[in-house]
């Protein structure tokens, strides 16, 4: 057997692994226990792993089992995970992560021994075509190198979306759209959004509503996961492309199905993400299913 810990942010939840120097087929172990029916249930599979590099390296398996770049509420609970059992040690307040798309930092708050805060920092968005990726129309008007792609125009199941781009350290495409997000028939269109071909590592997808400069609501279409009710990674896409689109303000609230994240970016520099974190149960999967 081999133990794993349920761990949630914002509904988008994962399971957990601490397993040290031992390897594992981590893709197919996160196409069974992610399977809702047939294993634990989970949005994702997180790796825990010591780092030369930083104070510890996440990884992450999405439940078709491909390993994605970057997941802000994934990284959250990885951080909690490691800051509750005192594997990063104990200076200041702010810690480490090594992840795919770079090092990470994670800001923490304490009331005594329990954590009341933490703040990821998801790195600089990238706007470019080739930084997404996004393959656009060769007759578009040619693009200046990280030139942002706002409202472009995509063909889906004979529906015109006007999709915004940018990449989190993994591709997101965002709509706002002005009917209510919860009508948005996203269980169909977003499987064709992220498989749409002008996407060549296909994309995660955001559909928004702007409620006022500080807050929005969302719903999230993650790649190689479906429909999550959160995704950090998103929260931090939204909120960069509606700054610059100029709908919001530095610090926006997203309201996602599982939760409320706080997003906050001055548009310069790297966004910041803050949100819950919790552990949910332990458990043991049997090595046979692996």
């Amino acid at each position: 057997m081999i133990k794993f810990t349920k761990v949630q942010g914002a509904g988008n939840d994962f399971v957990l692994f601490e397993p040290g120097e031992s390897r594992r087929n981590w893709s197919r172990l996160a196409m069974a226990m992610c399977n809702r029916h047939f294993g634990v249930g989970a949005d994702g599979l997180l790796l825990v792993l010591p780092s030369k590099k930083a104070d510890f390296r996440m990884r992450i398996f999405n439940p078709d089992g491909s390993e994605a770049e970057a997941c802000g509420n994934g990284l959250r609970c990885s951080a909690k995970y490691v800051l509750d059992r005192g594997l990063a040690g104990t200076r200041g307040s702010e810690i480490t992560a090594e992840t795919l798309c770079g090092i990470r930092k994670v800001r923490f708050l304490r009331r005594g021994k329990q954590l009341t805060k933490l703040q990821i920092g998801m790195g600089q968005p990238a706007f470019g075509a080739d930084e997404v990726p996004v393959a656009v129309k060769s007759g578009r008007k040619s693009l200046e190198p990280g030139q942002p792609i706002l409202n472009y125009p995509v063909d889906v199941d004979g529906e015109k979306f006007m999709l915004s781009f940018v990449s989190m350290g993994n591709p997101h495409a965002v709509l706002f759209w002005k009917k209510p997000v919860s009508v948005f028939p996203l269980s169909h269109i977003g499987s064709l959004v992220e498989n749409h071909p002008i996407f060549p590592k296909r994309t995660n997808f955001e559909v928004v509503n702007i409620i006022d400069r500080r807050q929005v609501v969302a719903r999230v279409w993650e790649r190689g996961a479906g429909e999550t009710l959160a995704c950090g990674s998103g929260a931090c896409a939204v909120a960069a492309v509606a700054q610059l689109l100029g709908y919001v303000d530095n610090k926006v609230d997203i309201k996602l199905p599982g939760g409320t994240l706080v997003a906050e970016w001055d548009g310069k520099g790297e966004v910041f993400l803050s949100g819950p974190a919790e552990e949910v149960f332990t458990g043991e999967w049997p090595e046979s299913s692996r």
